[in-house]
């Protein structure tokens, strides 16, 4: 059972009946699969919820197997960790498209019966009209996925920068159950800030159950999107967990307090008489006792002059008009350690974070892979322990591919299968 579905990811086969036609016509696969008679559907669905454990279980040992894999294939991109939820659209009545559109007709008909302004907005009100969850399964929650309203099975998941997984989360009551930290709040009017307010509260407790379950695993660099942009998130990764870096773009503005050298955007110092100048980096060696580290900048208009005479260069103003009485210009020092948030092990804006954040897009990828390669949002399904499942088969299918491409070595095709078994 378990060889003819995992051959029902790598070939993309989209349902279960298709799947069947291709065993009862193919001997080769019947042989492969050990197949004296085709199963029917309804053993195939039950193979996926009765051995759910187990799945879970392959699905974590193979995470293990393949992390030395990773790690030699790429020191860089497999110590990175990238996190993002999506969901599943579950076959339910209020996914129908024909289901919004109606209460969005009657809320047009309702503002304009009742002659109200533009301030009313239908669409708004249909978002904060309609049910938090399907009808046949509270399970299914509503959801606002790529710029869209559905009702779907959320789920997290975690890949390396290589875009292999790492861990699948499944938000069911059991996850909840597991995690009674996680308060579930009223539904926002904004489906934008309900979606982060979800993610940044989903992300410390999937990290913590991830290096319960793989303690030799030890990533280094964080990214995420600026749903996680708190003090709190950083206060875990960059404290509590072994992270040295998060890179996590800014969702709001950051200050220095008692300071009278403003930040721009990316938290940089900028000139106290011109804050459009940023102040630049001049190392990050610590010189204090404590061993704290600091990051030191200096005025933009500092050059550094080389003297013949005594062999030495030293710092030069070259600035108008100074804001200091020193030769050397302006010097400012920075203490990661006191502000997390503003400097999470590295500064934004610079071509390290540009470079680096760029990698943020392969979960992205990852995530369409699971969907479209794998068909595993094409099902149409109801029950959240077979989606869960499914889940679980595309991460041990993508895994197994790793395997199989280390052994060839062809580390090229760790993600497909398809170009080898062409």
């Amino acid at each position: 059972m378990l060889k003819a579905l995992l051959l029902q990811l790598i070939f993309s086969i989209p349902t279960t009946s298709l799947l069947i036609v291709f065993l009862k016509y193919s001997q080769e696969l019947r042989d492969f699969c050990s197949f004296s008679v085709v199963p029917d559907a309804s053993k195939f669905t039950r193979f996926k919820q009765d051995f759910l454990l187990d799945l879970q279980s392959m699905f974590d040992r193979l995470v293990d197997l393949t992390e030395p894999i990773c790690q030699r294939i790429d020191k860089a991109k497999a110590p990175m960790l990238l996190f993002a939820t999506s969901g599943i659209e579950a076959w339910v009545t209020e996914n129908n498209p024909k289901y919004a559109n109606r209460i969005i007709r009657q809320l047009k008909t309702f503002k304009k019966a009742n002659g109200l302004d533009d301030s009313f907005d239908p669409y708004k009100a249909t978002y904060g009209s309609m049910p938090s969850h399907a009808a046949a399964n509270p399970a299914i929650q509503q959801m606002y996925i790529n710029g869209h309203f559905c009702y779907a099975f959320k789920f997290g998941i975690l890949t390396n920068g290589l875009g292999i997984v790492r861990d699948i989360s499944f938000y069911n009551k059991d996850f909840l159950d597991a995690h009674p930290d996680i308060v579930v709040g009223k539904k926002s009017d904004s489906p934008d800030e309900h979606k982060s307010l979800a993610d940044s509260k989903a992300l410390i407790p999937v990290l913590k159950d991830f290096f319960k379950k793989h303690p030799l695993i030890s990533p280094k660099t964080f990214l995420g999107d600026a749903a996680f942009d708190s003090v709190e998130i950083y206060k875990y990764l960059l404290q509590e967990a072994s992270f040295d870096k998060a890179y996590i773009p800014l969702n709001g503005r950051i200050s220095l307090p008692e300071s009278d050298c403003p930040l721009n955007e990316n938290g940089i110092p900028c000139c106290p008489k011109d804050p459009s100048l940023p102040m630049k980096r001049e190392g990050s060696r610590s010189h204090l006792r404590c061993g704290f580290p600091t990051m030191k900048f200096v005025c933009p208009k500092m050059r550094w002059v080389y003297n013949k005479e005594t062999g030495k260069s030293k710092r030069v103003c070259h600035c108008d008009d100074p804001c200091t009485e020193s030769s050397c210009g302006r010097m400012f020092y920075l203490y990661p350690e006191k502000n997390l948030r503003a400097y999470p092990g590295t500064i934004r804006g610079t071509d390290e974070w540009d470079s680096t954040y760029k990698v943020r897009v392969t979960v992205e990828k990852s995530i369409n892979h699971f969907k479209d390669s794998f068909c595993v949002a094409g099902r149409k399904t109801q029950n959240e322990k077979t989606l869960h499942a499914d889940l679980l088969l595309a991460g041990i299918t993508q895994l197994i591919t790793v395997m199989v491409a280390d052994k060839l070595h062809r580390h090229q095709y760790i993600r497909s299968l398809k170009p080898l078994t062409a």
